[in-house]
């Protein structure tokens, strides 16, 4: 490794250079476990951050997190389990004003509240104790190629241009990343059906209330006056709350400081409450990218669709990707070849474990962008609870016609619209099969997604939506 940086992220006067095996572009989640799995192995690693070392780990996030039993152990457990700050949530809480209903749906697996900034140092300092460096300060102008192989970031820091020059970059660069509008992937199978149709924008407070508040074991759930977006109130414990909302960026944009205001105004608990913190932030919305590798290029996280915030998958799905996406750069690096070929297993992996399933939830997504907000209120009141949880947080759900006919009775105003919605559950269920028989090679991929586009087209068909690929 050519190493003209200190440990401690400081810049020789003249330095000019960073050779190593690996770069990491954003020091998120995806990025400090990808970072730490390397660099456990003894590889050289650097976290290239935009932001100072004081900032770095503060991101605009729910804080909500499903799947706190499984992380991987690139970084323990024990490291980041006191960002946890309320364990002992374990439904969701959704709040439907039209219909006056509150609905109590139970979440599986271990849920936890977090505090999202302490979570973000603590990865952060698990990734140095596995032996990563950081560079804060440092923000990634361009992507550098040779032969179609990526090679490295070109960025700036105090003013100085800083040349990183890698094996392998990971791009954990968030939402939209700025290296996927650089580089050049034409020749590979690079996802780059991206649009920002697929991401919602959103915001953030954390508030402080005088009493603690009842539901503080649940997450809870408002929609929005439209479909495509919703309010949400999480809480870190029972006097700290994580509001915010969030809406699609295709729809006609939402005042996001101000309907969040309005709403806290509206209830009782928020009334003599003080902001501490305030963030927004792009999310992507949408499904995991079909490859998410090129020639010396993996992405992960946020970066590429590995997330899934609207069930509180993000930050468990992100630290997912991080691991494997480490694990195969520690195998390319193994056998040097850092060939599309040899990081595909990574796609397959994503698509093994949540890919799928992030890809039928996807399609629910796209269900409520086209129906009324109304309409899709009043079904919700009507459905079992057990099957709107199975819908929520597994991708798909066993609403077979007897449940179909047995809600039509209950809520006759919305039977049409249950039925569109066991119509598009089956189009969910077949689109979650196809992913579980995505290719093994990068050369299958045209002919999967042949296949997968004709099903979206039945998506659209089933659900009257715009098309969002």
């Amino acid at each position: 490794m050519t190493e003209q940086y200190g440990t401690d992220g400081e810049t020789a006067p003249s330095a000019r250079t960073w050779s190593g095996d690996v770069v990491v572009v954003g020091a998120g989640t995806a990025g400090c476990y990808a970072a730490a799995t390397v660099a456990r192995e003894g590889y050289d690693v650097v976290v290239v951050e935009r932001k100072n070392e004081k900032e770095a780990g503060h991101i605009a996030c729910g804080d909500a997190l499903k799947g706190a039993d499984a992380f991987p152990e690139a970084i323990p457990k024990e490291k980041i389990q006191p960002a946890f700050t309320n364990t002992d949530v374990d439904h969701g809480r959704f709040e439907i004003p039209k219909e006056d209903t509150v609905l109590e749906i139970p979440v599986p697996g271990e849920l936890a509240v977090i505090d999202r900034w302490e979570y973000g140092r603590r990865i952060i300092d698990g990734a140095k104790d596995a032996g990563a460096e950081f560079h804060y300060d440092t923000v990634v102008q361009d992507v550098t190629q040779e032969d179609g192989r990526v090679t490295g970031v070109r960025a700036k820091r105090d003013g100085d241009v800083v040349e990183y020059e890698s094996e392998l970059l990971v791009d954990a660069a968030g939402s939209l990343s700025i290296l996927q509008d650089k580089a050049d992937f034409s020749d590979s199978t690079f996802d780059t059906n991206v649009t920002y149709s697929q991401f919602c924008s959103a915001y953030r407070e954390i508030v402080h209330v005088e009493e603690p508040v009842e539901w503080d074991d649940a997450l809870v759930f408002k929609p929005t006056t439209r479909a495509a977006g919703y309010l949400w109130y999480f809480p870190r414990t029972s006097t700290e709350i994580n509001a915010g909302l969030g809406f699609q960026m295709n729809e006609e944009p939402m005042t996001l400081v101000e309907d969040l205001k309005r709403d806290l105004r509206n209830r009782p608990e928020f009334h003599g409450a003080t902001v501490e913190d305030k963030l927004g932030a792009a999310l992507p919305t949408r499904r995991p990218y079909d490859s998410a590798v090129a020639p010396g290029y993996m992405a992960v996280g946020d970066a590429a669709g590995h997330v899934n915030p609207t069930t509180g998958g993000g930050i468990a799905g992100a630290a997912y990707a991080g691991k494997y996406a480490g694990e195969q750069a520690i195998e390319a690096l193994e056998v040097g070849d850092v060939s599309e070929h040899t990081l595909w297993r990574y796609n397959q992996r994503v698509m093994d474990h949540f890919g799928s399933r992030y890809a039928g939830l996807d399609i629910y997504n796209i269900f409520t962008t086209a129906v009324d907000v109304d309409d899709l209120m009043g079904m919700l009141g009507a459905l079992p609870t057990e099957k709107l949880s199975e819908a929520l947080y597994s991708g798909s759900a066993n609403i077979g016609w007897r449940l179909k006919l047995q809600t039509a009775i209950d809520a006759r105003d919305h039977w049409r619209f249950i039925y569109d919605l066991y119509k598009t559950k089956n189009v969910a269920d077949e689109i979650i099969d196809h992913y579980d028989h995505y290719p093994t090679d990068p050369r299958g991929l045209p002919a999967w997604q042949e296949v997968r586009d004709d099903l979206m087209d039945k998506v659209y068909a089933t659900t009257g939506a715009a098309p969002k690929y």
